[in-house]
Order: structure tokens, then C-alpha cells, then sequence
């Protein structure tokens, strides 16, 4: 097999970075002593998230979203032929990896979202306090909560992905995001 440049490396810095951060904050959720830590990784999510959203309309050929559009019918059928163990390779994202991007790309920013929310009416003279009332402020920490535990969720499911992939294909895919290259 030929070696390929997939992943360039604006691509695998957004992607070690937002798993690092996502981390970060997640490790740091229940602390007000790391609140700031917490709070700061979140928007370094956000931020990330932002880049990636425009780097999926101008990056590199295997950065583009085109290059992952596949629907959840793809991705059902591509998961009944991993069980079958005839699955197609793909050299950027396959079918259910791209269903799993996109959903983390989605709950991200959702949590992203519910984070400021939160952060701010929790804040005596934030400026979202004024107007989102105390119900609504527990509301958004709530459902803060649950995105990020449904996003860490898609997490686990995306790294039992990549190591099922990886051992279907006799491909190291952890690998190759830190080098950028698929053999």
C-alpha cells in the first residue's frame, strides 16, 4: 500500500486541541476551584469549533465536508458490512465516522452554546442575567450537563470507531491523525 497524505495539519491540531479541551473541561466541571480552567477551555471549544466549521468549507480535499457527505443510511449500511467484516476501506472518513463528526461537531456547539448560557446567568451582573430568569438559568446548566455527557458518549463511540476501523483495515488511525498520513 502506497502512503497518503489524509489528515493536513490544521486539521490534526484542531483535532487533538478540541479533544484536549473537551477533556479539560469535562474534568473540570464539578470544581469551582478550576472554574476559570473550565470556562476557558470552553471557549477554546467553541473558538475550535468555529475554525473547524470554516476550515470544512476551505481546507484541504479530506478536511472538506463534501468529502465526508454521507447520510445515515450509508452509515447503517457501512456498519452492517463492518459486522459482516467486508467493510470498504475509505481513505478519509467513512460513513458512520462521518455521522459521528458531524454529531460532535453539533453537541459541541450546543454545549458551547448552553455553556455561555450558563455562565452568564449564573453571574450576579453577567450580561445575560438581566434577562434569562433563575428557572431558565438551571434550565441551561441542565441541559449544559446532558449535551456534554451525550457528547462524551459520541466520544466513547467514536474511539471504539476508530479502533474497530484500525483493526478491520490493519490501519493505525490514531496514528495516523498525529502524522497525517493513511498507508
Amino acid at each position: 500500500m502506497q502512503r497518503v497524505r489524509v489528515w493536513d495539519w490544521p486539521t490534526r491540531i484542531f483535532h487533538w486541541a478540541l479533544a484536549l479541551g473537551f477533556a479539560v473541561a469535562w474534568l473540570t466541571a464539578e470544581s469551582d476551584t478550576w472554574l476559570s480552567l473550565h470556562v476557558f477551555c470552553g471557549y477554546s471549544v467553541a473558538g475550535l469549533l468555529l475554525f473547524r466549521l470554516l476550515w470544512g468549507w476551505l481546507g484541504s480535499h479530506y478536511a472538506r465536508f463534501a468529502s465526508f457527505a454521507f447520510g445515515p443510511r450509508a452509515a447503517w449500511q457501512y456498519l452492517r458490512q463492518v459486522l459482516q467484516g467486508r467493510a470498504a476501506r475509505h481513505v478519509g472518513h467513512n460513513p458512520a465516522g462521518s455521522v459521528a463528526i458531524y454529531g460532535l461537531l453539533l453537541l459541541l456547539l450546543a454545549v458551547s452554546l448552553s455553556g455561555v448560557l450558563t455562565l452568564g446567568a449564573e453571574e450576579q451582573h453577567g450580561a445575560l442575567a438581566a434577562w434569562l430568569p433563575f428557572a431558565a438559568a438551571r434550565g441551561a446548566k441542565q441541559v449544559h450537563e446532558l449535551l456534554a455527557t451525550l457528547a462524551l458518549l459520541l466520544v466513547g463511540v467514536h474511539l471504539a470507531g476508530v479502533v474497530v476501523e484500525s483493526l478491520l483495515h490493519r490501519e493505525n488511525l490514531a496514528r495516523a491523525m498525529l502524522t497525517g498520513n493513511k498507508l
